[in-house]
């Protein structure tokens, strides 16, 4: 991944609201860099840049494996073992989560380090003198979209959470900013970030040579996806006001494509490690290196059930990535995205679904499963299904049937005019919005769309029934019952909480 790299330079970070106390330990390390001397030329800025992408890769954050902390949350995945090590992960899916979590605190602080390392670029930026001002532009435009990606993740977890727009360098300013904003208020910054993006001189799609950067679509789709998820889920909002600009950066992000229509893409293609790097579906990913030791996916072989070899040469003695039957029972008969993306594994231990989705079994990715795959962020599917959704908010059903249908057509199944009329759908998905639902849960499976979704879709209230009508024999081991009003929110992580009782407020029910 041309120009993405790690930057070695060691930048000392102070990390938002991690937990400290008066004892502050200062230190200068002879081998780094001091932040305030770093910053003098343009390449300084592109390798400080390189390292807040670098810091997406991780798996406590929103990388590749941190399924945990967002699909597992929902009825699409989870794990049966409770025990031992497993204990605290089950938690999540288990509806029994504690402040005291410690992976719960870990994905805190994951998210809250890539927002400290934005806040870092966005400050150094401006001591270095481009000869280029559209350069300049380009890179505040790339670290203000990864920061309102995460702030985005934030909110939507947590709701209320600390809004930090600077670096940090004191005990004294590191305790003044451990205090909750209202969620309004991050939404706000985070509408301020990407309006930023969306007017920036950021090409409208990124080069073969530059994938894994963020483009101008990709602002336009987050931006619309923010103002659709601000429509349905803040009571303070203006809902209408906030739908026509849904639908307009939706449209816009839309509407340059570079494509005509969805079946043009083979369902297949999108996770094709082959095509990753040319197929036009695919808006914002994290790159992977295929066959490195360090920087390749691992998606494909941890995923892959024992006995089977669909995924990576690696052999695999674990059950695989789980899939809920609750998920596999609402596949439609014929739905080739189903073979695509789940098999059942017949091994003793196993007798289960597991996700096939992420497939890299070349000899290049090695038998130790060292795998190409790319994490896709955004994709195009996910931009029509949304456009889907945010005309059925505005009363057009005919322009929302027709998005639905051009990701139903690509599936090769059955337009939703005529499956409404199949009395199984109906039963199943008896109006548009339970329709588009359904069809974001089988499109995006395993891609950490789903508790989103579910947020999206439903009040608090509403959540919990439609919950209460999952099946526990199609649940697993984590009691579906243990769901509750309170999980509409995570907890805050205790070691934060206790930091400032008043200021770090627990959500309500933990």
């Amino acid at each position: 991944m041309k120009n993405i790299r790690i930057c070695l330079l060691s930048l000392t970070l102070l990390i938002g609201v991690s937990a400290c106390d008066d004892q502050f330990l200062v230190e200068t390390d002879p081998n780094s860099v001091a932040t305030s001397d770093y910053f003098k030329t343009e390449n300084d800025a592109l390798l400080a840049l390189n390292g807040v992408y670098q810091s997406l890769r991780n798996n406590n954050g929103i990388a590749e494996s941190s399924a945990l902390f967002s699909e597992e949350r929902s009825d699409n995945a989870g794990r049966n073992d409770n025990q031992s090590n497993a204990g605290e992960p089950f938690q999540f899916n288990d509806f029994s989560l504690l402040p005291s979590n410690t992976y719960l605190k870990t994905h805190w602080l994951a998210l809250y380090q890539i927002i400290s390392r934005a806040n870092l670029v966005l400050e150094g930026i401006e001591k270095v003198n481009f000869s280029n001002p559209s350069i300049k532009a380009q890179y505040q435009a790339e670290a203000k979209f990864i920061r309102a990606l995460i702030y985005f993740h934030l909110v939507r977890k947590w709701g209320d959470v600390p809004l930090i727009t600077k670096t940090l360098s004191s005990s004294d300013e590191v305790k003044a900013n451990t205090a909750r904003q209202k969620k309004e208020e991050v939404y706000a910054q985070i509408i301020a970030d990407l309006t930023e993006v969306a007017n920036s001189p950021l090409p409208d799609h990124q080069s073969v040579a530059n994938k894994g950067r963020v483009s101008k679509v990709a602002g336009l789709s987050l931006l619309g996806q923010v103002y659709l998820t601000m429509a349905t889920t803040l009571a303070s909002a203006n809902r209408t006001a906030n739908l026509a600009q849904a639908k307009t950066y939706l449209m816009s992000a839309y509407d340059k494509k570079t494509f005509g229509t969805l079946k043009e893409i083979p369902y297949q293609d999108v996770f094709d490690v082959a095509k990753k790097s040319t197929n036009p579906e695919i808006i914002f990913q994290i790159v992977y290196r295929q066959g490195d030791i360090n920087y390749s996916s691992r998606i494909a072989a941890n995923n892959q059930a024992q006995g089977e070899t669909i995924n990576s040469l690696r052999v695999n003695t674990g059950v695989g990535g789980n899939v809920k039957l609750d998920l596999v029972k609402e596949y439609e008969e014929g739905d080739l995205r189903k073979d695509f993306s789940i098999k059942y594994a017949n091994a003793s231990n196993v007798k289960d679904y597991f996700i096939t989705k992420y497939r890299d079994a070349s000899a290049a990715a090695t038998a130790n499963g060292y795998g190409g795959n790319d994490w896709i962020l955004i994709r195009y599917a996910d931009v029509i299904l949304m456009l889907a959704e945010v005309n059925m908010h505005l009363g057009d059903e005919a322009a929302a049937i027709g998005f639905l249908n051009q990701v139903r057509e690509r599936a090769k199944m059955p337009l939703y005019e005529a499956s409404r009329l199949n009395a199984a759908y109906n039963s199943k998905f008896p109006t548009l919005k339970l329709a588009i639902l359904h069809e974001r849960r089988i499109e995006l499976a395993f891609e950490n769309h789903r508790w989103f979704d579910l947020l999206r879709f439903f009040t608090p209230t509403e959540l919990v029934t439609y919950m209460s009508t999952k099946l526990q024999a199609d649940y697993g081991a984590a009691k579906v019952s243990n769901f509750g009003l309170k999980d509409y929110y995570y907890p805050i992580p205790f070691d934060e909480y206790k930091l400032d009782p008043q200021k770090m407020y627990q959500n309500e029910g933990y």
